[in-house]
């Protein structure tokens, strides 16, 4: 079920209870990586954060795509703003003076918000299939809508839907966090970064919560993580 786009502008995103599954994860991480499962001693109980689904998530995660939370989070309370934007008829209705003049959106980024918008519109982006999809099909199917990523797809899944087990293995913070954390020497690449993230399996989407957590505090920044700023 999508949250309404009146509902997702006046509430973009507050702090929630965790999901059932999040209990047997922590006591799973606790056994598998007590590094890790310490990182709420460290830093304080783990926020738990979620973006709308739907259209205004995806809108949301392509705001943040390449650069600071701090920017992506005022393009993201300026585009929101705009009547209609999140809505996927209401944006296509919307010119670059709208898009890039005042919600601040780059030129390629907008190219991609039309596009999400006319494949959902089209049908080829079927959102309310996406619960009956496994992780790696519902990366696949947001990757076919030009200017989805895979970093973008994964953390609306990891966000939006609260699916346990994603992890989004080419997000700087969470290979930095895991450097710090772990001592490492530098930052590990995705490939290596990926096979790291395999321990924590089948919770992985945790363990991104919380390095991204640890980051926080590592570097006393409150908005680390993709899903900060609203």
């Amino acid at each position: 079920m999508q949250t309404s786009p009146a509902a997702a502008q006046a509430a973009p995103h507050q702090p929630l209870a965790p999901p059932p599954w999040a209990e047997a994860g922590f006591a799973a991480l606790a056994a598998a990586d007590p590094v890790l499962h310490g990182v709420v001693a460290l830093c304080g109980p783990l926020p738990w954060r979620r973006r709308a689904p739907g259209f205004p998530g995806l809108l949301r995660a392509i705001c943040g795509q390449q650069i600071s939370n701090r920017a992506a989070g005022a393009i993201w309370a300026r585009l929101r703003a705009l009547p209609g934007a999140l809505d996927p008829a209401g944006l296509l209705a919307l010119d670059d003076a709208a898009l890039c003049g005042t919600a601040g959106l780059s030129r390629p980024k907008a190219a991609h918000a039309r596009s999400l918008a006319a494949a959902i519109l089209a049908g080829d982006l079927q959102l309310d299939a996406l619960p009956g999809m496994t992780d790696e099909e519902a990366v696949a199917h947001l990757c076919a809508v030009r200017g989805l990523g895979r970093w973008t797809a994964q953390v609306h899944l990891l966000f939006a839907e609260d699916r346990p087990d994603i992890f989004p293995e080419g997000d700087l913070a969470l290979a930095a966090s895991l450097a710090h954390l772990r001592g490492l020497p530098g930052r590990p690449p995705p490939r290596a970064l990926a096979e790291l993230a395999g321990t924590w399996r089948p919770y992985r989407s945790l363990a991104a919560r919380l390095l991204w957590h640890h980051w926080r505090h590592a570097t006393g920044r409150p908005g680390t993580d993709p899903e900060d700023d609203g």
